[in-house]
């Protein structure tokens, strides 16, 4: 519970940070208008052809009487757009980031020096990133699909088909809204999907926390247009955390002579005439 309740704090924080730097929200609605729009075409679309659809899918029926027929048919339909909903919760995100990235991650930069940490930097053209990230998203959506794939079968059965089925999907819905937001903060720290989701997976509650509640919120329009920029800033705060940065930062702060002890002791032990080399970056320790 102290996990899932930290993972909403985190939330709330990306989106109190925004509203302290309006300009960072002004900027981010753009790209979420933008994924609107064509989402909502989509949807729409779904919307009046989906009974088409599932008597298309659903021949046999054909002859049932009613009002069997309705029932079942009206129930798939039903189905059908919650599982289109659902992928849309998730790609709404990834295509929302691709469009905006530049501006998505100057503004998680902005969040790690506001903290008073490095803003990481990947080094990579705009052009490689972009490619970074439609490739991790286009990955991301195959498991999504798999699983709503799974979700959809299992609808069917009774009882549990419409309690327990719908709450799983939520969470798996929460679980990679969240990946997709991290990814921001992660990429720039050279970290790749697999490692990402099993950094993710590490401290599931607290990114359950913090996925979930988005993706409820995602269900009602324009609310994900307006909430996307604190999402970003409060995954890369929750980043922050998931990775140690924070609790470095703290000890560092809580001992400041630690740092002056190791520079010193680097430079006895550096050569003479330049730096010691051989020592990059450490990379992201996982708690």
């Amino acid at each position: 519970m102290r996990d899932l309740a930290g993972g909403f704090g985190y939330l709330l924080a990306g989106q109190r940070w925004v509203l302290r730097h309006g300009r960072w929200l002004g900027f981010g609605l753009l790209p979420g208008l933008v994924s609107l729009v064509l989402y909502a075409g989509a949807l729409v679309g779904l919307g009046y052809g989906a009974d088409d659809l599932t008597a298309w899918a659903t021949p046999f029926a054909d002859g049932w009487s009613s009002p069997w027929l309705g029932l079942f048919r009206g129930f798939l339909t039903a189905l059908l757009f919650s599982l289109g909903l659902f992928v849309a919760v998730i790609t709404f995100t990834a295509v929302t980031l691709l469009i905006g990235q530049p501006f998505y991650e100057s503004l998680s930069e902005q969040v790690d020096r506001s903290e008073g940490g490095d803003a990481r930097e990947s080094g990579l053209p705009l052009w490689r990133e972009l490619w970074i990230s439609a490739r991790d998203s286009l990955k991301v959506l195959v498991r999504v699909l798999l699983y709503g794939i799974l979700l959809f079968g299992l609808g069917f059965i009774p009882v549990i088909g419409q309690t327990v089925i719908p709450a799983i999907g939520f969470c798996v819905s929460g679980f990679f809204l969240a990946e997709e937001l991290t990814a921001v903060a992660l990429q720039r720290r050279g970290v790749e999907l697999a490692d990402r989701l099993t950094l993710l997976r590490t401290r599931r509650m607290l990114v359950l926390g913090f996925g979930v509640p988005l993706v409820l919120a995602f269900l009602v329009p324009l609310v994900a247009v307006f909430l996307m920029p604190g999402a970003v800033a409060g995954a890369t705060l929750m980043v922050r955390d998931l990775t140690g940065e924070d609790e470095a930062q703290a000890a560092g702060a809580a001992d400041p002579k630690t740092d002056t002890d190791a520079a010193a002791s680097g430079d006895a032990q550096a050569p003479a005439g330049g730096a010691a080399e051989g020592f990059g970056p450490p990379p992201p320790a996982y708690s």
